[in-house]
């Protein structure tokens, strides 16, 4: 949830944590601070976002070739300068970043307070640090070894960045349940929470897993250890990821940016994957275990937020053509509510990021009842992508907007050829159909090009509701999920409530909203059942509803109806979500921009949701 980046070689570090920071913020940013060995420690830190801290930082001495850096998406304690991390140890000779929860701080910090510990902040982090700073005083051991053995008294989740002012050429690493990678260089190391800041230096990386320390001096060879003390060999992977990706290309937003990159990232998520000519679908990455797939009794999709509504549409293509009964769980209930399952069970979990906290716990139980897990993700070495027996990843790229679009897409698109595979495979499908879809699909990336051909229509249809306080979004069957997805986006960037709803639950509840006032935004494409949606139309017309309907190109029924018309290209019913989602998303990102909302970075929110 929050970002930490670190750097120790010969360079001077400030430059590079500063970066590093900035490409984070989108993980969190609420305060951001910085620590460098400089004769002793320095730490700078503040309320605010990585911009504040620069303002902060100007004018002091901030030279040095070893520091960490955070940027915080706040969980124990309020957004404050005293809040923010790094947090020093009782006797200022350590210093700590650190991502995620410490569950029993509580104990521990009244344990640390009894042997005359005093604390300056609301946090569990600046808990940890005392903890650290006593197992070294107490038990006169090293760095490395009082994080080891500080960390065996410590419940729940972290990815923590260690400095001391006795030890200068070192940081200490470690990481259990939320991400961590090493960048390795000549004579120089990099640790963040992603990728994202380590690209441009290097392209060797090593993927901490949970409970492992890692040791990092200049001139050394990376040492790892587990939290038992055993050593372990590092895994070199070459990182791919492009420097080029990460910048905002000409456009004003990332979310922007990344709206329109959905042609190439659908391109992507099916390069390879399926053959039009030879009426063939293959998914590399769960070949070993379709057997087991196409004859499950049962498979759960476990997701949270856009991925819950990827999986939503998942379980319509699956079940609708594979014939295979599909549940889909917000994988945050799914742990808690001792869930039924076999071990013929197959259970797939998506996330953007691969790193939900969630969905990997969610993963864990299902694991532990022997059902196959199956991941489908974004981030290539991701903590799903490693716990899952098998799975297929997006090829999105890098989604820093933290309302997600291009992923949920590629999400989709993944989805349904999963779903198409298996019905081929299960001999669940007429090959007619089979290959009316895949024909469909091909032409997919063309076509969301297209549909972004309306964006100036979205952005003047945005002028006439950028005040409204409150959004309906109806859809049925396939676009029931779309109705969703496109009321949390305006929810996301825009702070203007929304919901969705199936269209014909409007009438049990939600038509009681209904005056001229509330803009209702129906999904009314040809395919599925049409007539009763118009039907949902007439209702809200009736009520003097605004109303904006998406629709197939060349439409005249649901247009004569509406007050706004956009219009999508013809393509198979269950090929709609993808296209249909896309002005949505524009709809949300211009009334946003109008609000005066920062889009890329909405208030409360974050990236990637790393604790529960």
């Amino acid at each position: 949830m929050c970002g930490i980046v670190a750097y120790i070689g010969k360079k001077e570090a400030y430059p590079i944590l500063i970066k590093g920071l900035k490409r984070l913020e989108y993980r969190g940013y609420d305060s951001a601070g910085i620590s460098l060995v400089n004769q002793g420690l320095k730490v700078y830190k503040c309320k605010g976002k990585v911009s504040d801290l620069e303002g902060f930082a100007a004018g002091k001495d901030i030279s040095g070739s070893v520091g960490i850096g955070h940027t915080r998406w706040a969980t124990h304690g309020e957004p404050n300068d005293v809040n923010a991390h790094p947090h020093f140890s009782g006797n200022e000779n350590l210093a700590i970043i650190h991502n995620g929860i410490i569950e029993n701080y509580d104990s521990l910090k009244k344990e640390l307070i009894q042997r005359g510990h005093t604390f300056k902040s609301d946090t569990d982090t600046e808990v940890l640090i005392h903890l650290i700073e006593d197992v070294q005083a107490n038990e006169n051991l090293p760095l490395a070894e009082a994080v080891r053995v500080a960390l065996t008294q410590v419940i729940g989740a972290y990815a923590i960045a260690v400095l001391d002012k006795n030890d200068p050429e070192v940081i200490i690493g470690a990481k259990k349940g939320s991400p961590m990678v090493v960048g390795l260089g000549k004579d120089e190391y990099f640790l963040a929470s992603d990728a994202t800041p380590i690209v441009e230096y290097t392209k060797d990386v090593v993927y901490l897993e949970d409970e492992q320390i890692v040791e990092l001096r200049p001139g050394h060879e990376i040492k790892i250890r587990n939290i038992e003390n055993e050593v372990l060999t590092p895994y070199i992977q070459e990182l791919e990821l492009h420097l080029e990706a990460l910048e905002k290309g000409g456009y004003e937003h990332f979310m922007l940016k990344e709206i329109f990159e959905q042609p190439k990232s659908i391109a992507d998520s099916m390069r390879g994957r399926f053959h039009v000519e030879s009426s063939d679908v293959s998914l590399g990455g769960i070949i070993d275990y379709e057997q087991k797939m196409a004859t499950a009794k049962r498979i759960i999709i476990v997701a949270c937020g856009t991925s819950w509504h990827a999986g939503l549409v998942g379980e319509y293509l699956i079940e609708d053509l594979a014939r295979i009964p599909v549940e889909v769980e917000y994988a945050s209930e799914f742990r808690y509510r001792n869930p039924i399952v076999h071990e013929d069970d197959v259970v797939i979990a998506i996330s953007q990021s691969g790193e939900t906290a969630d969905t990997l716990a969610a993963l864990e139980l299902a694991k532990s009842k022997g059902a196959t897990i199956i991941g489908v993700c974004n981030v290539v070495g991701s903590s799903i992508s490693r716990i899952t027996d098998a799975g297929s990843y997006t090829h999105a790229g890098p989604e820093i907007g933290v309302a997600s679009t291009k992923a949920f897409t590629s999400q989709v698109t993944v989805l349904l050829l999963m779903a198409l595979r298996l019905a081929h495979k299960k001999g669940a499908i007429p090959e007619s159909r089979f290959q009316r879809i895949l024909a469909a699909l091909e032409k997919i990336p063309q076509q969301v090009e297209e549909t972004l051909k309306s964006a100036a229509l979205v952005e003047h249809i945005s002028a006439e509701y950028k005040d409204a306080r409150n959004f309906l979004y109806l859809g049925r069957g396939y676009n029931f999920p779309v109705a969703l997805e496109g009321a949390l986006k305006l929810k996301e960037i825009s702070y203007i409530h929304a919901e969705g709803y199936p269209a014909a639950e409007m009438k049990h509840g939600p038509i009681a909203l209904i005056d001229e006032e509330m803009p209702v935004v129906v999904i009314a494409t040809s395919k599925g059942s049409y007539e009763k949606v118009i039907s949902n139309i007439q209702e809200v017309k009736a009520r003097k509803g605004k109303i904006i309907v998406v629709v197939t190109k060349g439409d005249k029924t649901a247009a004569e109806l509406a007050d706004h018309v956009i219009e999508i290209p013809e393509t198979e019913e269950e090929l709609v979500p993808i296209l249909a989602s896309v002005p949505l998303q524009l709809l949300s990102y211009y009334i946003a921009v109008m609000r005066g909302c920062n889009v890329d970075q909405p208030r409360n929110l974050a990236k990637s949701v790393t604790v529960e």
